[in-house]
C-alpha cells in the first residue's frame, strides 16, 4: 500500500536546468516535491535576502506545478566551512560572492555568512531542514600516514565546532536543523566519526544527519544500524543507491583515481532499486524509528539516462514506503509498531 511521506526529488544534479524546468519534469514523473538546491540558479540564499521578490518567484514555481518544498540544500557552500586546504576544487563549487580574492580563511568565512543566511531564508521559505556538508580540516588525514599525532584530531574536532557552533546558533533561532550527509571529506563520514562530531559540538538540538546509504555502503558501513543507532538524529533521508562490483583483487574501495563509470571501480552509483542498498531493510528501521519526514530521491548514475532513472526511482521509492498504521486495526488487535 502507497506510504504518506512525501517523496521529493533532490535538485542537485540538475543545476544545469532551469528550476522552472525541473520542477515540471518533477511534477510529471510524479514527485511530490523538491529538495532545494542552493547552487546554480535554483536558489540563490544572498539574492533571496536582498530581494524579497526574488524568493516569491521561487514560491510561485512551485505553487505553478503543485510541488512542496520540505527541505533545502546547501552542500557545496557548507564544504568550504571547515575544509582545509581551500583551493582549485573549492573554486569550481562555490558562487563568485563566496570565493572573493581567494584567500582561504576569507573563503571560509564566507561561507560560514552563507549558511546563516541559509537558516533564514529555509524559514521564509517554511522550511525546517536545510541538508549539507561541513567540510573537514582532518580528512586529508585520513590515512593516519605519515603518522598524525592525536593533537591534530583533536584540533579538527575542535575547529569544527568553533566555526559551526555560531552557524548552529542562527538554525537554532530560526527554528531549522542541519542535517549533516555522512560522507567522506566531511567531519562525520562513518559511525565513530559521527559520534565524535555530536560530542565535539555537545550534542546540540540542531545538528543531525541526512541519512543517504550510498557511502556508508562501499565504506563497509552498515546502512540499517546507522538508522538504528542514531534515530534520533535523522533528520532527513537521501535515497541513493551504490553496486559493488565483484573483487577481483585489484579494485579497492578508494577507487584508485578511476572516474565514475569506469568498470575498474570497485563500486559506483546506480539508479535507486539497482545497487545493493538493503533497501526493505533500511525502510523498515525508518519506520521503527518513528522517520515521518520526506524521502528524497538523489539521482545519479553514469550508466543511465537520468531521464528515465528518475522517473524509474520515484515509482521504486514508493513500492517501500508504508502507510500510517490503520488505528482501527491497532484498537482491535494490537501493535507491535
Amino acid at each position: 500500500m502507497p506510504g504518506t511521506h512525501p517523496v521529493t526529488l533532490f535538485t542537485g544534479q540538475w543545476v544545469d536546468l532551469p528550476l522552472e524546468d525541473v520542477a515540471g519534469r518533477a511534477a510529471a514523473w510524479g514527485f511530490d516535491g523538491l529538495e532545494l538546491a542552493c547552487s546554480g540558479e535554483h536558489l540563490d540564499v544572498w539574492r533571496a535576502v536582498e530581494d524579497p521578490a526574488y524568493l516569491a518567484g521561487r514560491k510561485r514555481i512551485f505553487d505553478e506545478h503543485g510541488l512542496q518544498l520540505h527541505a533545502i540544500s546547501n552542500h557545496l557552500t557548507g564544504q568550504a566551512v571547515c575544509d582545509e586546504p581551500i583551493d582549485f576544487r573549492h573554486r569550481g563549487i562555490v558562487r563568485d560572492r563566496v570565493w572573493g580574492d581567494g584567500d582561504a580563511e576569507g573563503v571560509r568565512q564566507r561561507a560560514a555568512e552563507e549558511l546563516r543566511l541559509t537558516a533564514q531564508v529555509a524559514r521564509q521559505l517554511g522550511v525546517d531542514t536545510v541538508v549539507g556538508f561541513t567540510g573537514s580540516r582532518i580528512w586529508p588525514y585520513v590515512a593516519m600516514f605519515p603518522p598524525v599525532p592525536d593533537s591534530v584530531i583533536d584540533a579538527g574536532y575542535e575547529d569544527f565546532a568553533a566555526r559551526w557552533n555560531p552557524i548552529l546558533n542562527v538554525f537554532d533561532g530560526e527554528g531549522v536543523r542541519f542535517a549533516l550527509e555522512v560522507h567522506p571529506s566531511e567531519i562525520a563520514y562513518d559511525h565513530w566519526t559521527a559520534v565524535r562530531a555530536l560530542d565535539a559540538i555537545e550534542h546540540r538540538d540542531a545538528f543531525g544527519f541526512n541519512w543517504d546509504p550510498s557511502h556508508m555502503l562501499w565504506q563497509g558501513i552498515d546502512p540499517v544500524g546507522f538508522i538504528t543507532d542514531f534515530a534520533d538524529r535523522i533528520f532527513h533521508v537521501d535515497c541513493k543507491d551504490t553496486r559493488l562490483h565483484a573483487r577481483n583483487g585489484r579494485n579497492g574501495i578508494l577507487s584508485s583515481h578511476l572516474p565514475w563509470g569506469d568498470p575498474r571501480r570497485a563500486w559506483d552509483f546506480v539508479s535507486t532499486g539497482h545497487g545493493d542498498v538493503p533497501w526493505e531493510d533500511c525502510f523498515r528501521a525508518l519506520r521503527s524509528i518513528g522517520y515521518d519526514g520526506p524521502i528524497s530521491v538523489e539521482w545519479e548514475d553514469a550508466g543511465m539516462d537520468r531521464l528515465h532513472g528518475a522517473a524509474e526511482a520515484v515509482t521504486f521509492v514508493r513500492s517501500m514506503l508504508w502507510s500510517r498504521p490503520d488505528r482501527r486495526f491497532d484498537d482491535a488487535f494490537g501493535s507491535n509498531s
